[in-house]
């Protein structure tokens, strides 16, 4: 009897199951990251007179990590949902397009190309 091919490794070309690698013990991954020091420099380009409070920063590092991963969860569904192994920037803007309300959608998306633009051609 075959076995059923899941999506964790329908995309796996050559390989049947997931590689799996000894961990250090002295490296450990939270998976989150931390943009404390991009907040703060934004927030001085801004407003250059105003600072913001370590809880306050502490809310804005939990909002932005929370919606990378309802970006990237989003993008990937709608990557198995097209049966395709790549993630593509459009599924990266339809992604931000379902999760974010009407004119945010639109400046999110406006804004993200740009940078992408300017860092490819920089």
């Amino acid at each position: 009897m075959a076995r059923a091919t899941t999506k964790k490794n329908r995309c796996s070309r050559g390989r049947q199951g997931r590689v799996f690698r000894k961990k250090s013990h002295a490296t450990t991954y939270s998976g989150h990251r931390n943009y404390s020091r991009y907040i703060t420099r934004v927030l001085k380009e801004v407003v250059p007179g105003r600072s913001i409070s370590a809880r306050t920063l502490d809310i804005m590092n939990t909002l932005i990590n929370d919606m990378s991963e309802r970006i990237s969860t989003e993008a990937c569904n709608l990557m198995y949902f097209r049966n395709r192994c790549t993630l593509t920037p459009e599924d990266i803007q339809r992604a931000v397009y379902l999760l974010f309300p009407g004119k945010l959608a639109k400046y999110a998306v406006a804004f993200g190309s740009e940078a992408v633009h300017r860092f490819v051609h920089s």
